[in-house]
């Protein structure tokens, strides 16, 4: 039996952006008759239809109740409203909530959390992803003091700092304003992968040639800075932004995970084919102590990571906390690059920025290739599970924590080997009985 579908809902289909498979047509039908029914309660219809017609953030809040969880269930499928219809009528390969900004004049933003959501498309602003200039690496470089703590320095056992949401970044970066908190740890997605309308990953335009500015220390000395004396060395974002492999003590167990999705959660379950999830319950391993096993029961939903805009967010979905050491996010806060945090439950940290690591990188040219080569420990994450390491606990060493991840991103990896590769081999001399 065919259903009917009312006039308004078909007008309003119309103004859908971006092509979409039969399913999606259908998906995105029944969302807009979901809206329309609880428009017609509330007396807004009009309302949306102005705001999807006009185009224009001129236009009034488009209200609808906000739910217990926050989300809005559409043909078997949840997802926070707000992003559903902005994936509609304006962004379709919008990812999640991450990348909107409500507009100053939205009363009923989602992120203000009151009893009524906004989903006026035009009350939101897209988080937009920055282009990273190429760097300008010298052919020939003077060997500079670095403020990169010394390989050597690594080897202490390390600091321990909790993660609290009021704390605020120190040092010299300009740090680009942070996506809002990821209080949500879900967010539907409106197809499946790999459908019109899912996400692709994201993509820098590494042909952009841009000067990286003197603020952040990119050029070369007056004397060498000619075309023929640098070499401008691109990002390019690779297919899969980041590898994770899992160790339990010292020892690595299964194959590496590649990600490709911008959302993926680490977490102690079972699933064994994935692209959004590396379920860490799947894995066995014949030498697995009973206390190994216990911590891995603990892990449940463990981590979410969002690639987001050149940034990285670790959100803890456990029931216990995770352990993050990210030198990238201990240089923002005035930590030793060594330091692990404690991220309770429910909040979230950014433990990468690529515009920080294209700013280090930029200096550190100038200072020689063992200053770059230093580099290589920012582009490694490590993070435990329910049992922590450093200078507080009796575990030491990350070898020493029963369940722990290894966090490899392969975009700044790719782009250092190319500066390295350009610089050449460094100045220190090594010899066959040095």
């Amino acid at each position: 039996m065919l259903q009917f579908t009312p006039p308004i809902v078909k007008e309003l289909l119309g103004w859908k952006r971006g092509e979409m498979s039969p399913q999606d047509e259908k998906f995105a039908e029944k969302a807009i008759k979901s809206l329309v029914k609880k428009l017609k309660k509330s007396g807004g219809l009009e309302d949306l239809k102005k705001a999807v017609t006009k185009q224009s953030i001129d236009t009034k809040c488009v209200k609808i109740p906000r739910s217990l969880d926050g989300r809005l269930q559409v043909s078997h499928k949840k997802s926070l409203p707000h992003v559903l219809y902005c994936r509609l009528w304006r962004w379709p390969d919008l990812r999640n909530h991450h990348e909107l900004r409500p507009v100053d004049r939205c009363d009923y933003a989602f992120q203000l959390k009151k009893d009524e959501v906004c989903v006026n498309p035009y009350h939101y602003t897209r988080v937009e992803t920055p282009a990273l200039p190429p760097i300008l690496v010298p052919r020939q470089t003077e060997p500079l003091p670095t403020e990169f703590p010394p390989l050597d320095d690594w080897a202490m056992v390390p600091e321990n700092a909790t993660y609290d949401p009021c704390m605020q970044p120190s040092g010299n970066f300009t740090i680009p304003e942070s996506p809002p908190p990821g209080y949500m740890s879900e967010d539907g997605e409106f197809s499946d992968a790999g459908s019109a309308m899912s996400s692709p990953s994201p993509n820098y335009n590494s042909d952009t040639s841009i000067s990286m500015p003197r603020s952040v220390g990119s050029s070369v000395p007056s004397s060498t800075n000619t075309n023929d004396d640098v070499h401008p060395v691109a990002y390019q974002e690779p297919p899969f932004w980041c590898a994770i492999s899992y160790y339990e003590l010292n020892h690595r167990i299964g194959e590496a995970f590649h990600a490709s999705q911008s959302s993926l959660t680490i977490d102690g379950f079972t699933d064994p084919s994935n692209s959004e999830r590396f379920c860490l319950g799947l894995l066995s391993n014949i030498n697995r102590t009973q206390h190994i096993e216990m911590t891995r029961r603990h892990i449940g939903k463990g981590v979410r990571l969002y690639y987001i805009a050149g940034e990285v967010f670790a959100e803890c979905l456990s029931d216990s906390a995770i352990f993050v050491q990210s030198p990238n996010c201990n240089r923002r806060y005035g930590w030793h690059p060594a330091t692990v945090v404690k991220i309770p439950p429910g909040c979230h940290l950014k433990i990468f920025n690529n515009q920080e690591f294209a700013a280090l990188l930029s200096q550190s040219v100038n200072q020689g290739f063992e200053a770059v080569y230093q580099l290589t420990r920012m582009c490694t994450i490590r993070m435990s599970f329910v049992k922590g390491w450093g200078a507080e606990y009796r575990r030491q060493h990350v070898t020493s924590t029963p369940c722990w991840v290894e966090i490899h991103l392969n975009g700044p990896l790719q782009w250092l080997d190319k500066v390295l590769q350009q610089m050449g081999a460094p100045q220190l001399p090594c010899s066959s009985i040095s």
